[in-house]
């Protein structure tokens, strides 16, 4: 298997990454290779000097790099050698298993939607984990990619999330529920009501009604559907609970669930091919812990089952 990572991106590249992918070496699988694409020089800078490359662990060189705040369409068209832009080459041709990032959000999402796109999905979405109370894991897309989503967008939102967690939990029939602000189906906007419906009455998944915020971590659902702006608020409000509890010098088990390094990140559903975006933010041990993930998802054949049920 060959996990590649983008090397410069993220706040603290190429020094997390490469650090991260250290980490990560010494515990991945026998047969996994870490492949950093990235400024050769720049990601050699960073090494140890006193021990040599790990034999697990590749570099591709990149002549260039996307920056954060850069428009993504402009900067893929213009930086043909970005390591983004190599990265998505590589997966497309499949001399990759996985190409993962914490660089530009919007670059990756394009990169994707012009690289590996699946014909049978309106929008890719970004799944992201909810913890549960009783110890659980439930999943919840959009939660960045799409900011407004039509009724039949939400209706497919249901059924990606529900292959996923079907095949990464052996869970056969997990429960799917829409986030709305009441349990009724005439609740919520047209939007909202027009997406139940279409839910309630689709086959490949097994429904289960409206949830509403207080309820998210109370293990009454595995798949939570929204749209990429609730999903996303939701998101980084659960972090800033991290941050200020630990702010107060307050540890619970359930808490450190948020905490970012422990995640690695989120897995870019509906494209054909796996890809992951991992936080700005993310440091050395986000992205050992975005590695490991990565090989979880490979592992699972999540594309092959995915393209398998929207074609039948």
């Amino acid at each position: 298997m060959k996990i590649a990572l983008d090397a410069m991106g993220g706040d603290f590249a190429p020094q997390a990454v490469v650090e991260g992918a250290l980490l990560a070496s010494a515990e991945v699988s026998s047969d996994t290779e870490i492949i950093l694409i990235g400024h050769q020089e720049a990601i050699q800078a960073t090494l140890p000097t006193d021990k040599p490359l790990p034999d697990n662990i590749k570099i591709i060189h990149a002549e260039q790099q996307i920056d954060m705040g850069e428009h993504p369409l402009k900067a893929l068209s213009n930086k043909p050698q970005s390591s983004i832009s190599i990265g998505y080459s590589l997966l497309k041709k499949k001399e990759i298993d996985i190409f993962c990032s914490a660089g530009n959000t919007g670059a990756m999402l394009v990169g994707a939607m012009f690289s590996v796109k699946l014909d049978q999905v309106n929008r890719p979405a970004i799944m992201s984990y909810v913890p549960q109370l009783s110890g659980k894991k439930a999943v919840m897309l959009d939660v960045g990619a799409n900011t407004d989503c039509k009724p039949e967008t939400l209706n497919q939102f249901g059924e990606l999330g529900t292959v996923y967690y079907r095949h990464l939990f052996q869970i056969e029939k997990p429960r799917v529920a829409l986030i709305n602000l009441g349990e009724e189906p005439s609740k919520g906007n047209l939007h909202a009501q027009a997406a139940y419906k279409l839910l309630e009455a689709n086959p490949k998944i097994n429904f289960v009604g409206n949830i509403e915020g207080r309820d998210l971590f109370a293990d009454k659902t595995d798949v939570l559907v929204c749209d990429g702006y609730i999903g996303n608020v939701i998101i980084k409000m659960a972090e800033s609970y991290y941050e200020i509890l630990k702010g107060m010098d307050f540890f619970d088990p359930f808490f450190e669930n948020f905490n970012i390094e422990s995640v690695g990140g989120s897995p870019i559903l509906g494209i054909d091919a796996n890809v992951m975006i991992a936080h700005g933010i993310s440091n050395a041990s986000t992205i050992k812990n975005l590695v490991f993930m990565a090989q979880q998802i490979a592992e699972a054949k999540i594309i092959s089952k995915l393209k398998e049920s929207l074609n039948s």
